[in-house]
């Protein structure tokens, strides 16, 4: 039997924290003692000890794939930094966003898309972390339907959001379309609106929603991205979505919750104090008992910093670590993982708080160490840690 002892924590249980104790057995948490030290456990010194961050929702892969448009890394190079990186800020599960689309703009097509999905496949036993994918799918496209038999043969996919190409009905406004292409493209505001309406007209024509829902339904979650009406809402609930993944309005939140679906916000809209394209504020919503869960989107180190944030204005450590572990848990049906609790998987994280920063010490998966800085940090903030916090992994 593998077994050890995390000792003086600051433990983050579903509904209260306290300092004591963990034991660890076989990758499982086998029991929790409040205030309690052992002199043989691994000593925490006072650090938070969560659960690992579950983040449903993250664009870095495509990051790390082509930090500039002109410049592409292969796969197991990307992954690898990806993987450390998501470890480092607390991350346990990490779901990747791959666009099921065709625009070479960016680097998109729906053949570059199987393959990094099979490629990640191929990596994910080789990561620090878990690794599961989320897709993106663009419905107003037809050769998306030409692609769902496929994408339902992908092991790690475990989450598909509809992310409608319509321009000017989402994230970004259509007078913010118009002048940024007219600039962009040095025409006139008046070509700029012509040309955005024909691909309004163009791309509304074709709707692929129904045969998504028919194909994949059953066997995945399905969430909508970036609901801006109560419309989108009631249509993403018709045909089959459970989440709405960054509404864009108070309205569209306010629909969704409404109608039983689950609300995602980003981590770094919480952390910065608003979103950075000015839609809905992660707070705003939030006041309004609006928000389930938050995802890292763009930036891995908010999910433990929007913790630290929330518990600095006052939100309880069990509610704000709920964001970002065992509700979006619940809403993946990943049972075993997502909170500490008797029984459950020792994901873990320790770390300490620094103003608003989370610094990472050690990260556990399956009750293994994955991730640890360097001592000389930890003893910066605690003093001298003795040779005997070094972890038995292999008692």
């Amino acid at each position: 039997m593998n077994r050890f002892i995390l000792t003086n924590a600051r433990i983050v249980t579903p509904t209260q924290d306290f300092t004591g104790s963990l034991v660890i057995e076989d990758g499982i948490i086998a029991d929790i003692q409040p205030d309690s030290s052992y002199a043989e456990g691994i000593d925490l010194h006072g650090q938070w000890l969560v659960p690992g961050c579950i983040d449903i929702h993250s664009d870095y892969l495509e990051k790390e794939l082509h930090p500039r448009p002109s410049a592409d890394f292969p796969m197991p190079f990307a992954f690898h930094f990806m993987d450390q990186r998501a470890a480092a800020c607390g991350l346990t599960t990490l779901f990747s966003a791959i666009s099921f689309s065709d625009n070479q703009m960016v680097n998109r097509s729906y053949e570059s898309a199987l393959e990094r999905a099979h490629a990640l496949d191929t990596l994910q036993d080789t990561g620090m972390i878990r690794h599961f994918i989320h897709a993106r799918l663009d419905p107003n496209a037809e050769r998306v339907v030409d692609y769902l038999d496929a994408m339902k043969a992908i092991p790690s996919l475990r989450l598909v959001v509809i992310n409608e190409s319509i321009p000017g009905q989402r994230q970004f406004r259509l007078a913010d379309l118009i002048v940024k292409r007219a600039k962009s493209q040095q025409i006139s505001i008046e070509e700029s609106e012509r040309m955005l309406r024909a691909q309004i007209a163009e791309r509304s024509r074709v709707d692929k929603r129904a045969e998504i829902q028919t194909a994949l339904a059953e066997v995945l979650p399905l969430g909508s991205h970036d609901d801006t009406t109560e419309t989108h809402v009631a249509e993403a609930k018709q045909f089959g979505a459970t989440l709405s993944e960054m509404p864009t309005t108070l309205a569209a939140a306010q629909k969704a919750k409404e109608l039983g679906l689950w609300v995602c916000m980003g981590a770094p809209n919480y952390v910065r104090g608003g979103s950075h394209c000015g839609n809905l504020s992660c707070h705003e919503a939030m006041a309004e008992g609006l928000v389930d869960m938050l995802c890292s989107d763009y930036h891995f180190p908010t999910m433990l910093a929007s913790v630290i944030r929330m518990m600095q204005e006052g939100v309880s450590p069990s509610q704000a670590v709920n964001y970002i572990t065992k509700n979006p848990a619940e809403f993946l049906g990943m049972q075993q993982t997502g909170v500490i609790a008797v029984g459950k998987q020792a994901d873990l994280v320790a770390f300490w708080e620094d103003q608003q920063v989370a610094k990472v010490s050690r990260v556990w998966v399956d009750g293994k160490l994955k991730f640890q800085t360097d001592p000389s940090g930890i003893n910066e903030a605690f003093g001298k840690i003795s040779s005997a916090d070094s972890l038995p992994q292999e008692h």
